[in-house]
């Protein structure tokens, strides 16, 4: 009648690996999201966004165009005088 003999650091280990598994399943159901709706609300983003870019009116102004970049503004017009 001999007792099992237990390896307490290999005890210690096995329940931290637990452990730690059962906290990334918790983060996983709290703040995870699937690949699939990672890229439909990131396809949905860019999507909007573009629907709102195609409604402009006027085009961005171009900070290194000349005169700062105005729709209004030709350089023909100078030479034109």
């Amino acid at each position: 009648m001999s007792a099992d003999i237990i390896n307490l650091r290999q005890v210690r280990k096995r329940k931290a690996r637990r452990d730690r598994q059962e906290h990334a399943a918790e983060n996983r159901t709290r703040f995870g999201r699937t690949k699939a709706e990672r890229e439909v609300e990131s396809a949905r983003s860019d999507k909007a966004l573009r629907d709102i870019e195609g409604h402009r009116r006027e085009k961005p102004r171009d900070p290194a165009a000349p005169n700062g970049g105005t729709p209004d503004s030709d350089a023909s017009d100078d030479t034109a005088s």
